[in-house]
């Protein structure tokens, strides 16, 4: 059974880095996209470079996320940008998913 209805706004931030050719990173978009529609929210996907995680901004960048996601794809640009989104996650409970 689906959730009712309800206007929220869901803001999940893909730590990754993006590239449309990828058929992981395609299913990742259209993966998290269905799941909104089925329970009845709105979503607002942010794919978050990890050469961006690499700064003093990262929990400015994260932290106006509901949750994150960690994209399919290694090699990432960073990988030191994607242990630095994991452990921003890890250490405050954050909703998490690697994948």
């Amino acid at each position: 059974m689906f959730a009712q209805k309800r206007s929220e706004l869901l803001r999940i931030g893909v730590m990754g880095d993006f590239e449309p050719t990828l058929h992981s990173h395609f299913a990742t978009n259209a993966a998290l996209y269905d799941a909104a529609t089925r329970l009845g929210v709105f979503v607002e996907l942010r794919w978050l470079p990890t050469s961006s995680l690499e700064g003093p901004d990262l929990g400015k960048i994260l932290g106006g996320c509901h949750g994150l996601v960690a994209s399919p794809g290694s090699p990432y640009k960073s990988a030191m940008g994607m242990l630095r989104g994991i452990e921003f996650a890890r250490t405050r409970d954050w909703p998490f998913v690697g994948t």
